[in-house]
This record gives C-alpha cells, structure tokens and sequence, in this order.
C-alpha cells in the first residue's frame, strides 16, 4: 500500500529543515547561510501543507458530495494552505532583505565571509 502522502511531505520537510539548519549554523559564507536560510523556509513550507492534508480528502463545501457527517474525516483544512502563501511571501520579504545587505557587505569589505565582520559585533 505504501506511506500516506502526508507522511511522505512530513519527512521531506524535516529533512529540509535539518539540512536548511546545517547550512545556516556550519557555514562561515554569508551567500550560503541565506541559501540554508531559503531551505529550511521551504522546509517549514511543507511541514504546514502536510498537516492540512487529509487522505482522500475533498475541499470543505458541505453539500451533495461531503455530507455533515463525513466533513471531519474529508474535508481538508484551508488555513495551513493559506497560512504557508502568506509565509511565502514574507519569506521571499525576508531573503530580498538578506541578499540586499550581503550585496552591501560585499561593497563595503569586498568579502562575505562572517570572519571579516567580527567587529561589527556589540
């Protein structure tokens, strides 16, 4: 029969947002720890999609098709869907900014190494 697609969206997403973590926490390259950033974002993405997905399920109209009584096992939840497309687009926000500023670091030290930067620290 095989893993429910639930499942399946469940561990790519952790595996996202551990490799996503790895690439923030073990680089010392700004460009790759905003990529490791992207990723574990991707990762949460998934992670929010896979907890509204139901089995076979249908969308939430109660009507002919999804009668009162089955709507709980059926129908499938709209807020994380519509949660993750906003959480999309302040992601995409929030790596715009983080690229905008390592092109300013790139200018100002003509590096992005997180070395170079050690005392910009307060």
């Amino acid at each position: 029969m095989g893993l429910p697609i639930s499942h399946v969206l469940l561990v790519t997403g952790l595996l996202l947002m551990l490799i996503g973590l790895w690439g923030v926490f073990a680089h010392r390259n700004i460009l790759r720890i905003i990529i490791g950033f992207s990723i574990f974002n991707t990762g949460i993405h998934i992670v929010m999609v896979a907890t509204g997905y139901v089995t076979d399920g249908t969308a939430p109209i109660i009507d002919r098709a999804l009668p009162v009584g089955e709507a709980v096992r059926r129908a499938v939840d709209p807020i994380p869907a519509a949660l993750v497309v906003t959480a999309i687009v302040i992601g995409f926000s929030v790596t715009a900014v983080m690229l905008a500023y390592a092109v300013r670091l790139h200018q100002a030290r003509k590096t992005l190494s997180i070395d170079a930067f050690t005392e910009s620290k307060w």
